[in-house]
């Protein structure tokens, strides 16, 4: 559950610096995801799911980047 709620699997780093980084922000990551749902009393999964909505919603009503079609 840990890798695929923080996205580790996803990092593309080369040097071992740098995956060590991406590794512990993934962890923070988990520990406030953790430290949240156990306060609200939801799953990590619906913490996620409303975070990414939330800012979907947010998104379509008003983008932050702006279209332009030519």
């Amino acid at each position: 559950m840990f890798i695929e709620l923080t996205g580790i699997e996803s990092c593309q780093c080369r040097k071992a610096r740098l995956q060590r980084n991406h590794i512990a922000c993934a962890m923070l990551v988990w520990v406030r995801l953790k430290n949240l749902a156990y306060t609200t009393g939801q799953t990590i999964y619906q913490i996620k799911h409303n975070l990414l909505s939330n800012y979907l919603i947010q998104q379509l009503k008003r983008p932050s980047i702006l279209m332009c079609l030519v």
